[in-house]
């Protein structure tokens, strides 16, 4: 049967029962609801298959000299029937999806990058051939050789040296005996695909056991389509990183199995591949997409409490991707106009409730964590991230965007985060939690929130006149932000305080300055305790340069933990307090005393600025 014929059967319509869309927008749901989610997955990339399929066969010249794309689905047919796990595994591997969506743009003109169209097209052999070997079934075909290697997916990489940038390499299968030939020459695959030989580099597996629970993850550094929005070239991670990673995995598989049961139920069919990147000391970034469904790229964290909490968020963003390819939740606004704890940027509605859902799963492993530990880093993050998730799903319940199975969603995720809130969390952990969400949130509105020109110009009118008080200025909270910021936000005071939490009890300048390198020395005297040092030294930072925002949102920090009232309009409307300063430099060439400006704005008449 033609592969045109294969492609046109139906597929079957996916439902979800109201009872699990709401268990899962609660964070629960387990095994089964991601089950469930990845069968709709199986048939989407299907679905577009489909289309790659109709697409190429229509235009010969887009697979060059390899076979047509009919072999590689009549082999794919031939896995199907004699091992129907393997054709799945290859058809739901995260980076199959990654290939379609971007094979689909090039075919289509709309993308363009440096490997040929044939190349891109041909990778469907590749991912053929990978299933029918791990099928154990004898075949012959020719696949794209690039980049130094033959990629086979979710098995590894043949390196060859390579005469041209790209060829094509034929693979033979006999009685569980695979070769790779090209005009340079030959590599034999051993048995045991993970183990590297001669001219092979298998992929490694991390398999974790805990409490009956087994999770096992591909550390995928070989596959050309993991950089989920671009190509990437093999960037393979030594033995001893290998070990670092496996052994954070063992711990943190140990922390999610203990403190969230319901995660650990579901995690292992929901995320099955990392793309490692070098460790982190802070902000250890990660991140996936809905074409990569069940992976994640990831700096490796510095600890396993950390890697734990990783994996929780990019499990939250991977379901809610499967999810969203069973219900349209909001509508195609891509207005850049959310404030949001985990991003310096405006957020659209799509990515605002991916984060409000990822850090739901965060807030909720630290909360179990501080509960079970008394660990005051713990309750740090509990603490930080219930405030911050908090406020950002208050701006977007009952957005005009939201669907109504996005209405019920996000309410869903409010009836559980709602009663944390009201938890009692210690005293030094809640203070510093707080401290760190005012910074952000009065540093975002700084570079993103610009206040009325003609308020400023009338403010600094009565600073350069008879200076009584700034007056009763008001304007809108909820105003649309600029997407483009009024400088740069370092976040260097957060780190400080994580570094404090997670350490020994001092450290001296020199090793604080070689791990959080962008602070300054009042973020170092704010972060050791010295407010009214740090507040002199913020003070004299923007007497040299009043433009950076973390200067002002220091000196307010600095100011209110010292009990200056002076605080309350740098932390409040901190943007109008600077422009208001830079319109007063502007027009009378001659900076305003900071310590005289503050306590003007402190005056009675300005505590009426609408918070």
């Amino acid at each position: 049967m033609s592969v045109a014929k294969r492609a046109t059967g139906s597929y079957p319509h996916h439902r979800m029962s109201r009872a699990d869309f709401d268990l899962l927008a609660r964070g629960g749901g387990g095994a089964n609801v991601v089950r469930q989610l990845r069968r709709a997955q199986l048939s989407r990339r299907l679905h577009l298959l489909r289309a790659f399929i109709f697409d190429v066969t229509a235009d010969p010249k887009l697979w060059g000299d390899l076979p047509e794309p009919d072999e590689a689905w009549d082999l794919l047919a031939r896995v199907q029937d004699v091992a129907p796990d393997a054709y799945r595994s290859i058809l739901l591997h995260p980076y199959t999806g990654a290939w379609l969506s971007h094979v689909l743009k090039v075919i289509h003109g709309e993308v363009e990058d440096d490997r040929p169209v044939w190349a891109h097209v041909g990778h469907f052999h590749s991912l053929a051939a990978a299933a029918a070997i791990r099928a154990g079934i004898n075949f012959e075909t020719r696949v794209p050789l690039g980049g130094g290697g033959v990629a086979l997916p979710t098995l590894g990489m043949a390196r060859f040296t390579m005469a041209e940038p790209w060829a094509v390499a034929e693979i033979r299968a006999k009685d569980e005996r695979v070769e790779i030939s090209t005009a340079t020459g030959h590599v034999t695959l051993p048995r045991n695909a993970m183990a590297d030989t001669s001219g092979w580099w298998g992929l490694r597996t991390l398999t974790a056991h805990n409490g009956g629970h087994r999770l096992s993850i591909r550390l995928d550094d070989l596959d050309p389509y993991r950089g989920q929005d671009r190509l990437l070239a093999p960037r393979r991670i030594d033995a001893d990183e290998v070990k670092a990673w496996d052994e954070l995995l063992q711990e943190a598989w140990q922390l999610i199995v203990q403190h969230l049961p319901d995660y650990a139920d579901g995690l292992p069919d929901g995320l099955e591949s990392i793309v490692p990147y070098p460790v982190a000391a802070f902000r250890n970034q990660s991140g996936s997409t809905s074409e990569t469904f069940g992976s994640a790229i990831m700096e490796r964290p510095p600890d396993a409490v950390a890697l734990a909490a990783t994996l929780v968020h990019e499990y939250q963003h991977i379901r809610l991707y499967g999810l969203t390819n069973l219900f349209e939740l909001h509508a195609d606004d891509r207005s850049q106009r959310f404030y949001t704890l985990w991003r310096d940027d405006p957020r659209p509605v799509g990515g605002t409730l991916h984060g409000i859902y990822s850090f739901l799963g965060v807030t909720e492993f630290w909360r179990a964590v501080a509960a079970t530990t008394g660990d005051h880093r713990a309750w740090f993050e509990f603490a930080y991230w219930r405030a911050g998730t908090w406020r950002t799903l208050q701006g977007l319940l009952g957005d005009h965007s939201l669907t109504a199975a996005g209405h019920r969603f996000v309410e869903s995720i409010a009836g559980k985060l709602e009663p944390w809130q009201h938890e009692p969390v210690p005293g030094e952990p809640a203070e510093l939690a707080a401290a760190a969400g005012t910074d952000h949130v009065a540093g975002w509105r700084l570079r993103h929130v610009s206040p009325p020109g003609d308020l400023v110009h009338e403010v600094a009118d009565r600073w350069i006149g008879e200076r009584d008080s700034p007056g009763d200025r008001r304007y809108a909270a909820d105003q649309r932000p600029t997407v483009e910021p009024d400088g740069s936000w370092p976040g260097a005071r957060t780190d400080l305080i994580r570094l404090s939490l997670t350490g020994p009890g001092s450290r001296d300048i020199a090793e604080i300055r070689s791990i959080v390198a962008d602070a300054t020395d009042a973020d170092i005297a704010y972060a050791s305790g010295d407010f009214a040092e740090a507040a002199r030294r913020y003070q004299a930072d923007l007497a040299g340069d009043p433009n950076p925002a973390s200067g002002w949102v220091g000196l307010g920090l600095a100011l209110s933990a010292s009990g200056d009232r002076a605080a309350a309009p740098l932390l409040d409307r901190p943007e109008l307090v600077r422009a208001v300063y830079r319109e007063i430099l502007d027009r009378t060439a001659t900076a305003a005393d900071l310590d005289e400006y503050l306590a003007w704005w402190s005056r009675p008449a300005a505590e009426s600025l609408q918070r």
